[in-house]
């Protein structure tokens, strides 16, 4: 991809009463380089008093403005017909062609307006505005997307804007191949993947060369989904800094949003001064995403893409589609980290085993220990490797009793059914399981306060909410507490460290991740 540098973040301003307008056009213009006006989002009673105010709302700001008035098949707030929107738009041209110019004003025309036949290159809306042609699929992306684009590429507009909905990450594909053929065909364009799949192309699609990318004022006022907060995009992403040149690095998993790991890798880097990013992967299908978004001989993104977290639930199944897997990852059966090159393809490491017992240090000595691992998964296996190579005495519990047996038999431990499970006795219980984790399970715990009653150390791997039921349900039974937030930091450390050859700041990730837990109290 060609170099471009210095992301526009464009700003919609989405409100109800047409007395907000001016209010909030100066809050979007303070965190933005555009600012957008969603006039379709007035209540019906209120268009015609904004119609009114529509000619003064440019001396509101010096940026520029994006007006939209959308119906609702194309993202619009409410239902308006071709008819009410050429209206909408004549007004509109009539209020502002005495403006402050056309290089601040955009018109967002939908391409069914555009394709009816009801307007004229030479009317004044395109003497007055610079016209984005633009195309909205809530529901899917389309096979078709490559037709729709030419199709907007024969209208008279500027700029060209797609807009669909991604099932799956490898969505993004498609659209991000529209910023490269705009690029070829010397057309602007902007692209965008709606959904938590389509994260990257909020992100790195400027860096592809599209015209703009868009941030809400706040994440409750988000226009479409999937969209962040403009100030997540500059000071979190750094959206402004980031080029061709720029080291890609994510999370891949399912789910991630509520991840702490972009705020640790992001601080880390801005903190050394490192020309890259790391975003969250929202990935069901990791051989999909490994063959078409990952693999240097296969992948289809031209993106400098440097390493890959692993989370949940790929952590073995990333494993058969490595080029190489590191030793102890292998004895373990669990991959958290990926090292990206075109010379050595996919590598895979492990850096949860020795950071899954770094919390525990001072508190317990390992050597010897009696410690419970509840669960069976990834995150289990890591820790039972961790304890194995200390000497500990580690007993697997799991619901799934034969899988329990099976995982336990690997690392030398003993195994005991989970159902009615007692912890007197155990030095250490450890929840190697997803249950609390913040979300649809945060309610959940393995263990009760009966159940952990006589234990010594409840440790909990889930490190989001940091007080989650387990850990609650310990300290009722009397158990010192641990929350996973340790080990989370001491991994993402190897983790940087395997990426960048650098040794990450002392103190930003944890300061980092401290300052995320807190917002999200």
């Amino acid at each position: 991809m060609s170099e471009t540098k210095g992301a526009r973040v464009c700003v919609p301003v989405c409100v109800r009463r047409a007395d907000e307008l001016g209010p909030s056009v100066r809050r979007a213009a303070e965190v933005g380089e555009l600012v957008e006006l969603r006039l379709d989002c007035l209540d019906a009673d209120e268009l015609p008093a904004a119609q009114a105010r529509l000619g003064a709302l440019p001396g509101e700001t010096r940026l520029p403005l994006i007006i939209t008035f959308r119906p609702r098949e194309q993202g619009g707030a409410r239902d308006v017909g071709l008819g009410e929107r050429l209206s909408f738009w004549l007004d509109a041209t009539r209020r502002l062609r005495a403006s402050s110019g056309r290089d601040r004003l955009f018109a967002d025309l939908e391409l069914d307006l555009l394709e009816s036949g009801r307007l004229n290159p030479d009317d004044d809306l395109f003497r007055t505005f610079r016209v984005i042609c633009s195309h909205h699929d809530f529901q899917r992306t389309p096979a078709d997307l490559e037709e729709i684009f030419g199709r907007m590429a024969r209208t008279p507009a500027e700029i060209l804007k797609v807009a669909t909905r991604a099932s799956s990450i490898t969505d993004c594909l498609p659209v991000m191949r529209l910023c490269e053929r705009g690029r070829r065909e010397g057309r602007a364009v902007i692209a965008v993947s709606m959904g938590e799949a389509g994260l990257l192309t909020r992100v790195l699609a400027p860096a592809f060369g599209a015209y703009l990318t868009y941030g809400s004022l706040e994440p409750a006022q988000a226009t479409a989904p999937g969209q962040l907060g403009a100030s997540e995009l500059r000071d979190l992403y750094r959206v402004k800094e980031l080029s061709c040149g720029t080291l890609i690095m994510g999370l891949v998993g399912s789910p991630v949003g509520h991840s702490l790991s972009p705020h640790m890798h992001n601080a880390a880097f801005a903190a050394l001064g490192l020309d890259a990013v790391y975003l969250p992967f929202e990935v069901v299908d990791v051989s999909e995403f490994v063959r078409r978004m990952a693999a240097p001989q296969t992948r289809e993104l031209d993106w400098n893409l440097r390493g890959l977290s692993v989370t949940a639930p790929h952590k073995q199944a990333v494993i058969p589609h490595l080029d190489r897997v590191a030793t102890a990852a292998a004895r373990i059966g669990a991959v958290n980290t990926v090292v990206v090159s075109a010379e050595r393809g996919l590598e895979g490491f492990n850096t949860d085993a020795d950071a899954s017992v770094v919390a525990l240090g001072g508190l317990v000595e390992l050597g010897g220990a009696r410690v419970a691992v509840i669960g069976a998964g990834g995150a289990a296996r890591a820790l039972l490797w961790a304890l194995a190579e200390r000497g500990a005495r580690a007993t697997v519990f799991a619901r799934d009793a034969v899988r329990g047996r099976e995982v336990a038999a690997e690392f030398g431990a003993e195994a005991l059914p989970l159902d009615g499970a007692l912890f007197e006795g155990f030095d250490v219980v450890a929840n190697a399981t997803p249950l609390g984790m913040r979300g649809a399970r945060e309610s959940e715990t393995p263990a009760d306060a009966a159940q952990l009653r006589g234990a010594g150390v409840a440790y909990d791997l889930v490190y989001n909410p940091s007080e989650t039921r387990f850990l609650r349900e310990a300290r009722a039974a009397g158990c010192r507490c641990v929350g996973g937030l340790g080990m989370l930091i001491a991994q993402a450390e190897a983790q940087f460290r395997l990426w960048t050859g650098a040794e990450p700041p002392a103190g930003v990730m944890p300061a980092a991740a401290a300052g995320r837990m807190s917002e999200a109290v």
